[in-house]
């Protein structure tokens, strides 16, 4: 298992790397939002919801489908029932990745594919790089495939 996900987080790596080009300011801090995004993802691929609460900040704001969800408790509330059952009912990837010149935020993206691999929407995540180095979301929407929010 450990493996697999290790061979995965190589391979959105890689292709993170490709997706920012040669003009990125930040390459390195690029790598840490891959690697803390692929974290979040398989957060919720191995069911486990304090690692995926790990890298959510305190004041994240993410965007569902009932509408906002503010703060880090409201957030965690809202993701509860995607923790449930023994497979998690979606999953994702980061694919492109841009870091302001000041290192202190980035922007991430990519698909996001249902449980049978079939992709159904993009992600789109904005991280905070805090005092002590370490990546938080602060804001994640996604979208489905016909452009609908």
């Amino acid at each position: 298992m450990h493996r697999l996900i290790a061979v995965g987080f190589l391979a959105a790596t890689v292709h993170a790397r490709l997706a920012l080009g040669a003009q990125a300011p930040h390459p390195e801090l690029a790598r840490q939002v891959v690697a803390a995004e692929s974290s979040f993802a398989a957060s919720l691929a191995q069911r486990d919801p304090a690692a995926f609460a790990a890298l959510v900040a305190p004041d994240a704001i993410f965007f569902g489908a009932r509408g906002s969800m503010r703060g880090k408790a409201a957030v965690l509330e809202g993701w509860q029932p995607l923790f449930a059952g023994p497979r998690a009912p979606f999953s994702w990837k980061p694919e492109v990745v841009e870091v302001l010149d000041s290192g202190t935020l980035a922007w991430s993206s990519g698909p996001v594919q249902d449980s049978t691999g079939r992709r159904i929407g993009t992600f789109n995540s904005v991280w905070r790089r805090e005092g002590d180095g370490s990546w938080r979301v602060i804001f994640d929407k996604g979208c489905d495939c016909a452009g609908n929010p």
